[in-house]
């Protein structure tokens, strides 16, 4: 698809969709007098924004210049006190000499939909009070990373570049169909241990007792529990246990927002469960199969499907393995970058770690300075492991 195509697109996308509605909850600033306070560091300054917790922090010695972080997808509300430290995926910018801005979003789970928005009044609403940036910046964590690449597609233009962390950048609905899948094959190897795939109960909770149940299973079935460690990419048993839960919480969060089951595994066909090929004929014959409903499907997918349009530099941090967005995924959004036209804004980068965003603080800050270089001195960041 041509890149003027794409900009059609995303405009329209944007109008349906009411981003440039009036919404008289968050145009309006904090809806109670914000916490301020100042230390030696810099100033905190922590409120809500209708239902959005957010939290604002300028170093001492700040360069005039902002960096917008998206937290990622998260079960329980943000809530931000002022005395925390930052963590570390924002504290290497403020350590530079950023200012940093969160949101902590009206929703849980998949919540783009507040996410975006909310993070942009936040924005608006620090450039009215601290004064307009000199540059500013985007990153995010996990889902946070999806909204980095959200938002340099849709509205590039108040950014110079991003930084995406761990991000979930493939199409919504692809990952989270594939998840789908997964848990359909785990009903079909160990039927009973979890509630209804369709429609799931909206008051699952992951819980240890539901924890140990799944990994006595598994431990009684070893073969079986050997499928699913190599459908799902996990390496133990205990991580196909939280990730079947996760998973669980995330399709009743799915099917609550988009009203109704989004996902479809009728045309999935399930391969690499063993390295005998009958295992996966009869996982294939016997899996539960369900369809999709329309609504709910395109709501997911408007939520988000990218267009590839990166017209802004992105720097991608992974680690090479991770049991929650497969470095593997990383390689349909390039892919999508490229076709779109503007393959030589977006860079993928490793660091040797397993797990889901466990790259170390001074990681993100060395990814952080490649990013700085890349702007400010046209110098590309190298693809690969990250020096």
């Amino acid at each position: 698809m041509r890149p003027v195509a794409l900009l059609l697109i995303s405009s329209l996308w944007l109008a349906t969709t009411g981003f440039a509605q009036h919404n008289p909850e968050t145009d309006e600033g904090p809806s109670a007098p914000p916490n301020i306070l100042k230390t030696q560091s810099g100033i905190v300054e922590t409120g809500s924004m209708g239902n959005a917790a957010y939290r604002i922090d300028v170093p001492a010695n700040w360069n005039h210049s902002l960096v917008v972080f998206y937290h990622g997808y998260s079960e329980r509300s943000f809530h931000y006190r002022s005395d925390a430290q930052l963590h570390d995926q924002a504290r290497p910018m403020f350590q530079r000499g950023f200012a940093v801005i969160q949101s902590g979003y009206s929703q849980t789970g998949w919540a783009l939909q507040a996410a975006y928005p909310e993070t942009e009044h936040l924005r608006k609403y620090f450039t009215k009070k601290y004064g307009q940036p000199k540059e500013t910046y985007v990153a995010g964590g996990s889902m946070g990373g999806a909204l980095t690449m959200m938002t340099l597609e849709l509205n590039p233009k108040p950014y110079v570049a991003g930084l995406d962390l761990c991000g979930a950048v493939e199409p919504t609905y692809e990952w989270a169909s594939r998840r789908f899948a997964w848990r359909a094959a785990f009903d079909y190897f160990f039927p009973g241990i979890f509630p209804p795939l369709v429609p799931t109960p909206q008051d699952f909770i992951e819980n240890d007792g539901l924890r140990q149940k799944i990994l006595a299973a598994l431990k009684a079935k070893p073969a079986a529990a050997a499928s699913m460690r190599d459908i799902t990419y996990e390496h133990t048993d205990l991580q196909v246990a939280n990730l079947m839960m996760y998973i669980t919480w995330q399709m009743a969060d799915f099917q609550r927002k988009a009203g109704g089951n989004p996902f479809d595994n009728r045309n999935y066909i399930y391969t690499r469960s063993s390295e005998d090929p009958h295992t996966d004929y009869a996982l294939n014959d016997g899996v539960h199969r369900y369809a999709a409903d329309d609504k709910a499907r395109k709501w997911v997918a408007t939520w988000y499907t990218p267009t590839g349009k990166l017209t802004r530099p992105m720097l991608a941090l992974h680690t090479v393995f991770d049991p929650l967005v497969p470095a593997t995924s990383m390689t349909l959004y390039g892919r999508m970058v490229e076709e779109a036209g503007f393959g030589n804004n977006y860079v993928q980068t490793y660091v040797h770690r397993e797990g889901h965003c466990t790259m170390s603080a001074d990681e993100v800050g060395r990814a952080f300075d490649q990013l700085l270089l890349w702007v400010h001195q046209k110098k590309i960041p190298q693809a690969g492991l990250l020096r």
